[in-house]
């Protein structure tokens, strides 16, 4: 069964969101999972499926009155470093093994921040599915839909199906 997780805005404590929405059983990913060039190179940031829920993210910000989120190269890499991490290490949690936050994840890839939070989620088998749980999800959805974010980092790991959003405002 998928599970969601939410932080609440930085730098707070974890605070799991209850309530585990799972996905429709119809769900099947509508993008490719393949990985770009990494997360520096030109003006792409992430892979595919990664860009998807950015796209996703920002339709769900629009019918709130929010702003478009930006994928920023440095919180992608936080994002994508955590998602591998719990992918590799078989855990599901905001603080790392090593004892990390995601602030300290983000500050680490270079990302300087005044407000900041976090979005994880495993075994969602899509974009569509992952965004879907989380806006199912009031923790999830306070995060999507803070106006006051307005960059995002999306990390995926097909590996398990782990997913981090990693939001910031600078």
């Amino acid at each position: 069964m998928p599970s969601p997780s939410a932080t609440t805005p930085t730098p707070g404590p974890v605070t799991p969101t209850p309530g585990t929405p799972a996905p429709s059983p119809s769900a099947k990913p509508t993008v490719s999972q393949a990985p770009s060039a990494s997360p520096t190179s030109g003006t792409t940031v992430g892979t595919a499926v990664e860009n998807e829920v950015v796209r996703l993210t920002n339709v769900e910000r629009a019918k709130a009155g929010c702003g478009p989120l930006k994928h920023d190269a440095r919180l992608r890499t936080a994002a994508y470093g955590h998602s591998a991490d719990m992918s590799a290490q078989k855990y599901f949690d905001h603080t790392s093994k090593d004892g990390r936050s995601f602030a300290d994840r983000i500050k680490a890839a270079g990302y300087s921040f005044r407000a900041a939070a976090e979005n994880i989620a495993m075994g969602y088998p899509s974009a569509q599915a992952v965004v879907q749980g989380w806006m199912n999800s009031s923790g999830h959805r306070q995060n999507i839909l803070n106006c006051t974010y307005t960059d995002i980092g999306v990390g995926y790991v097909a590996s398990g199906n782990y997913w981090t959003q990693d939001f910031g405002r600078q």
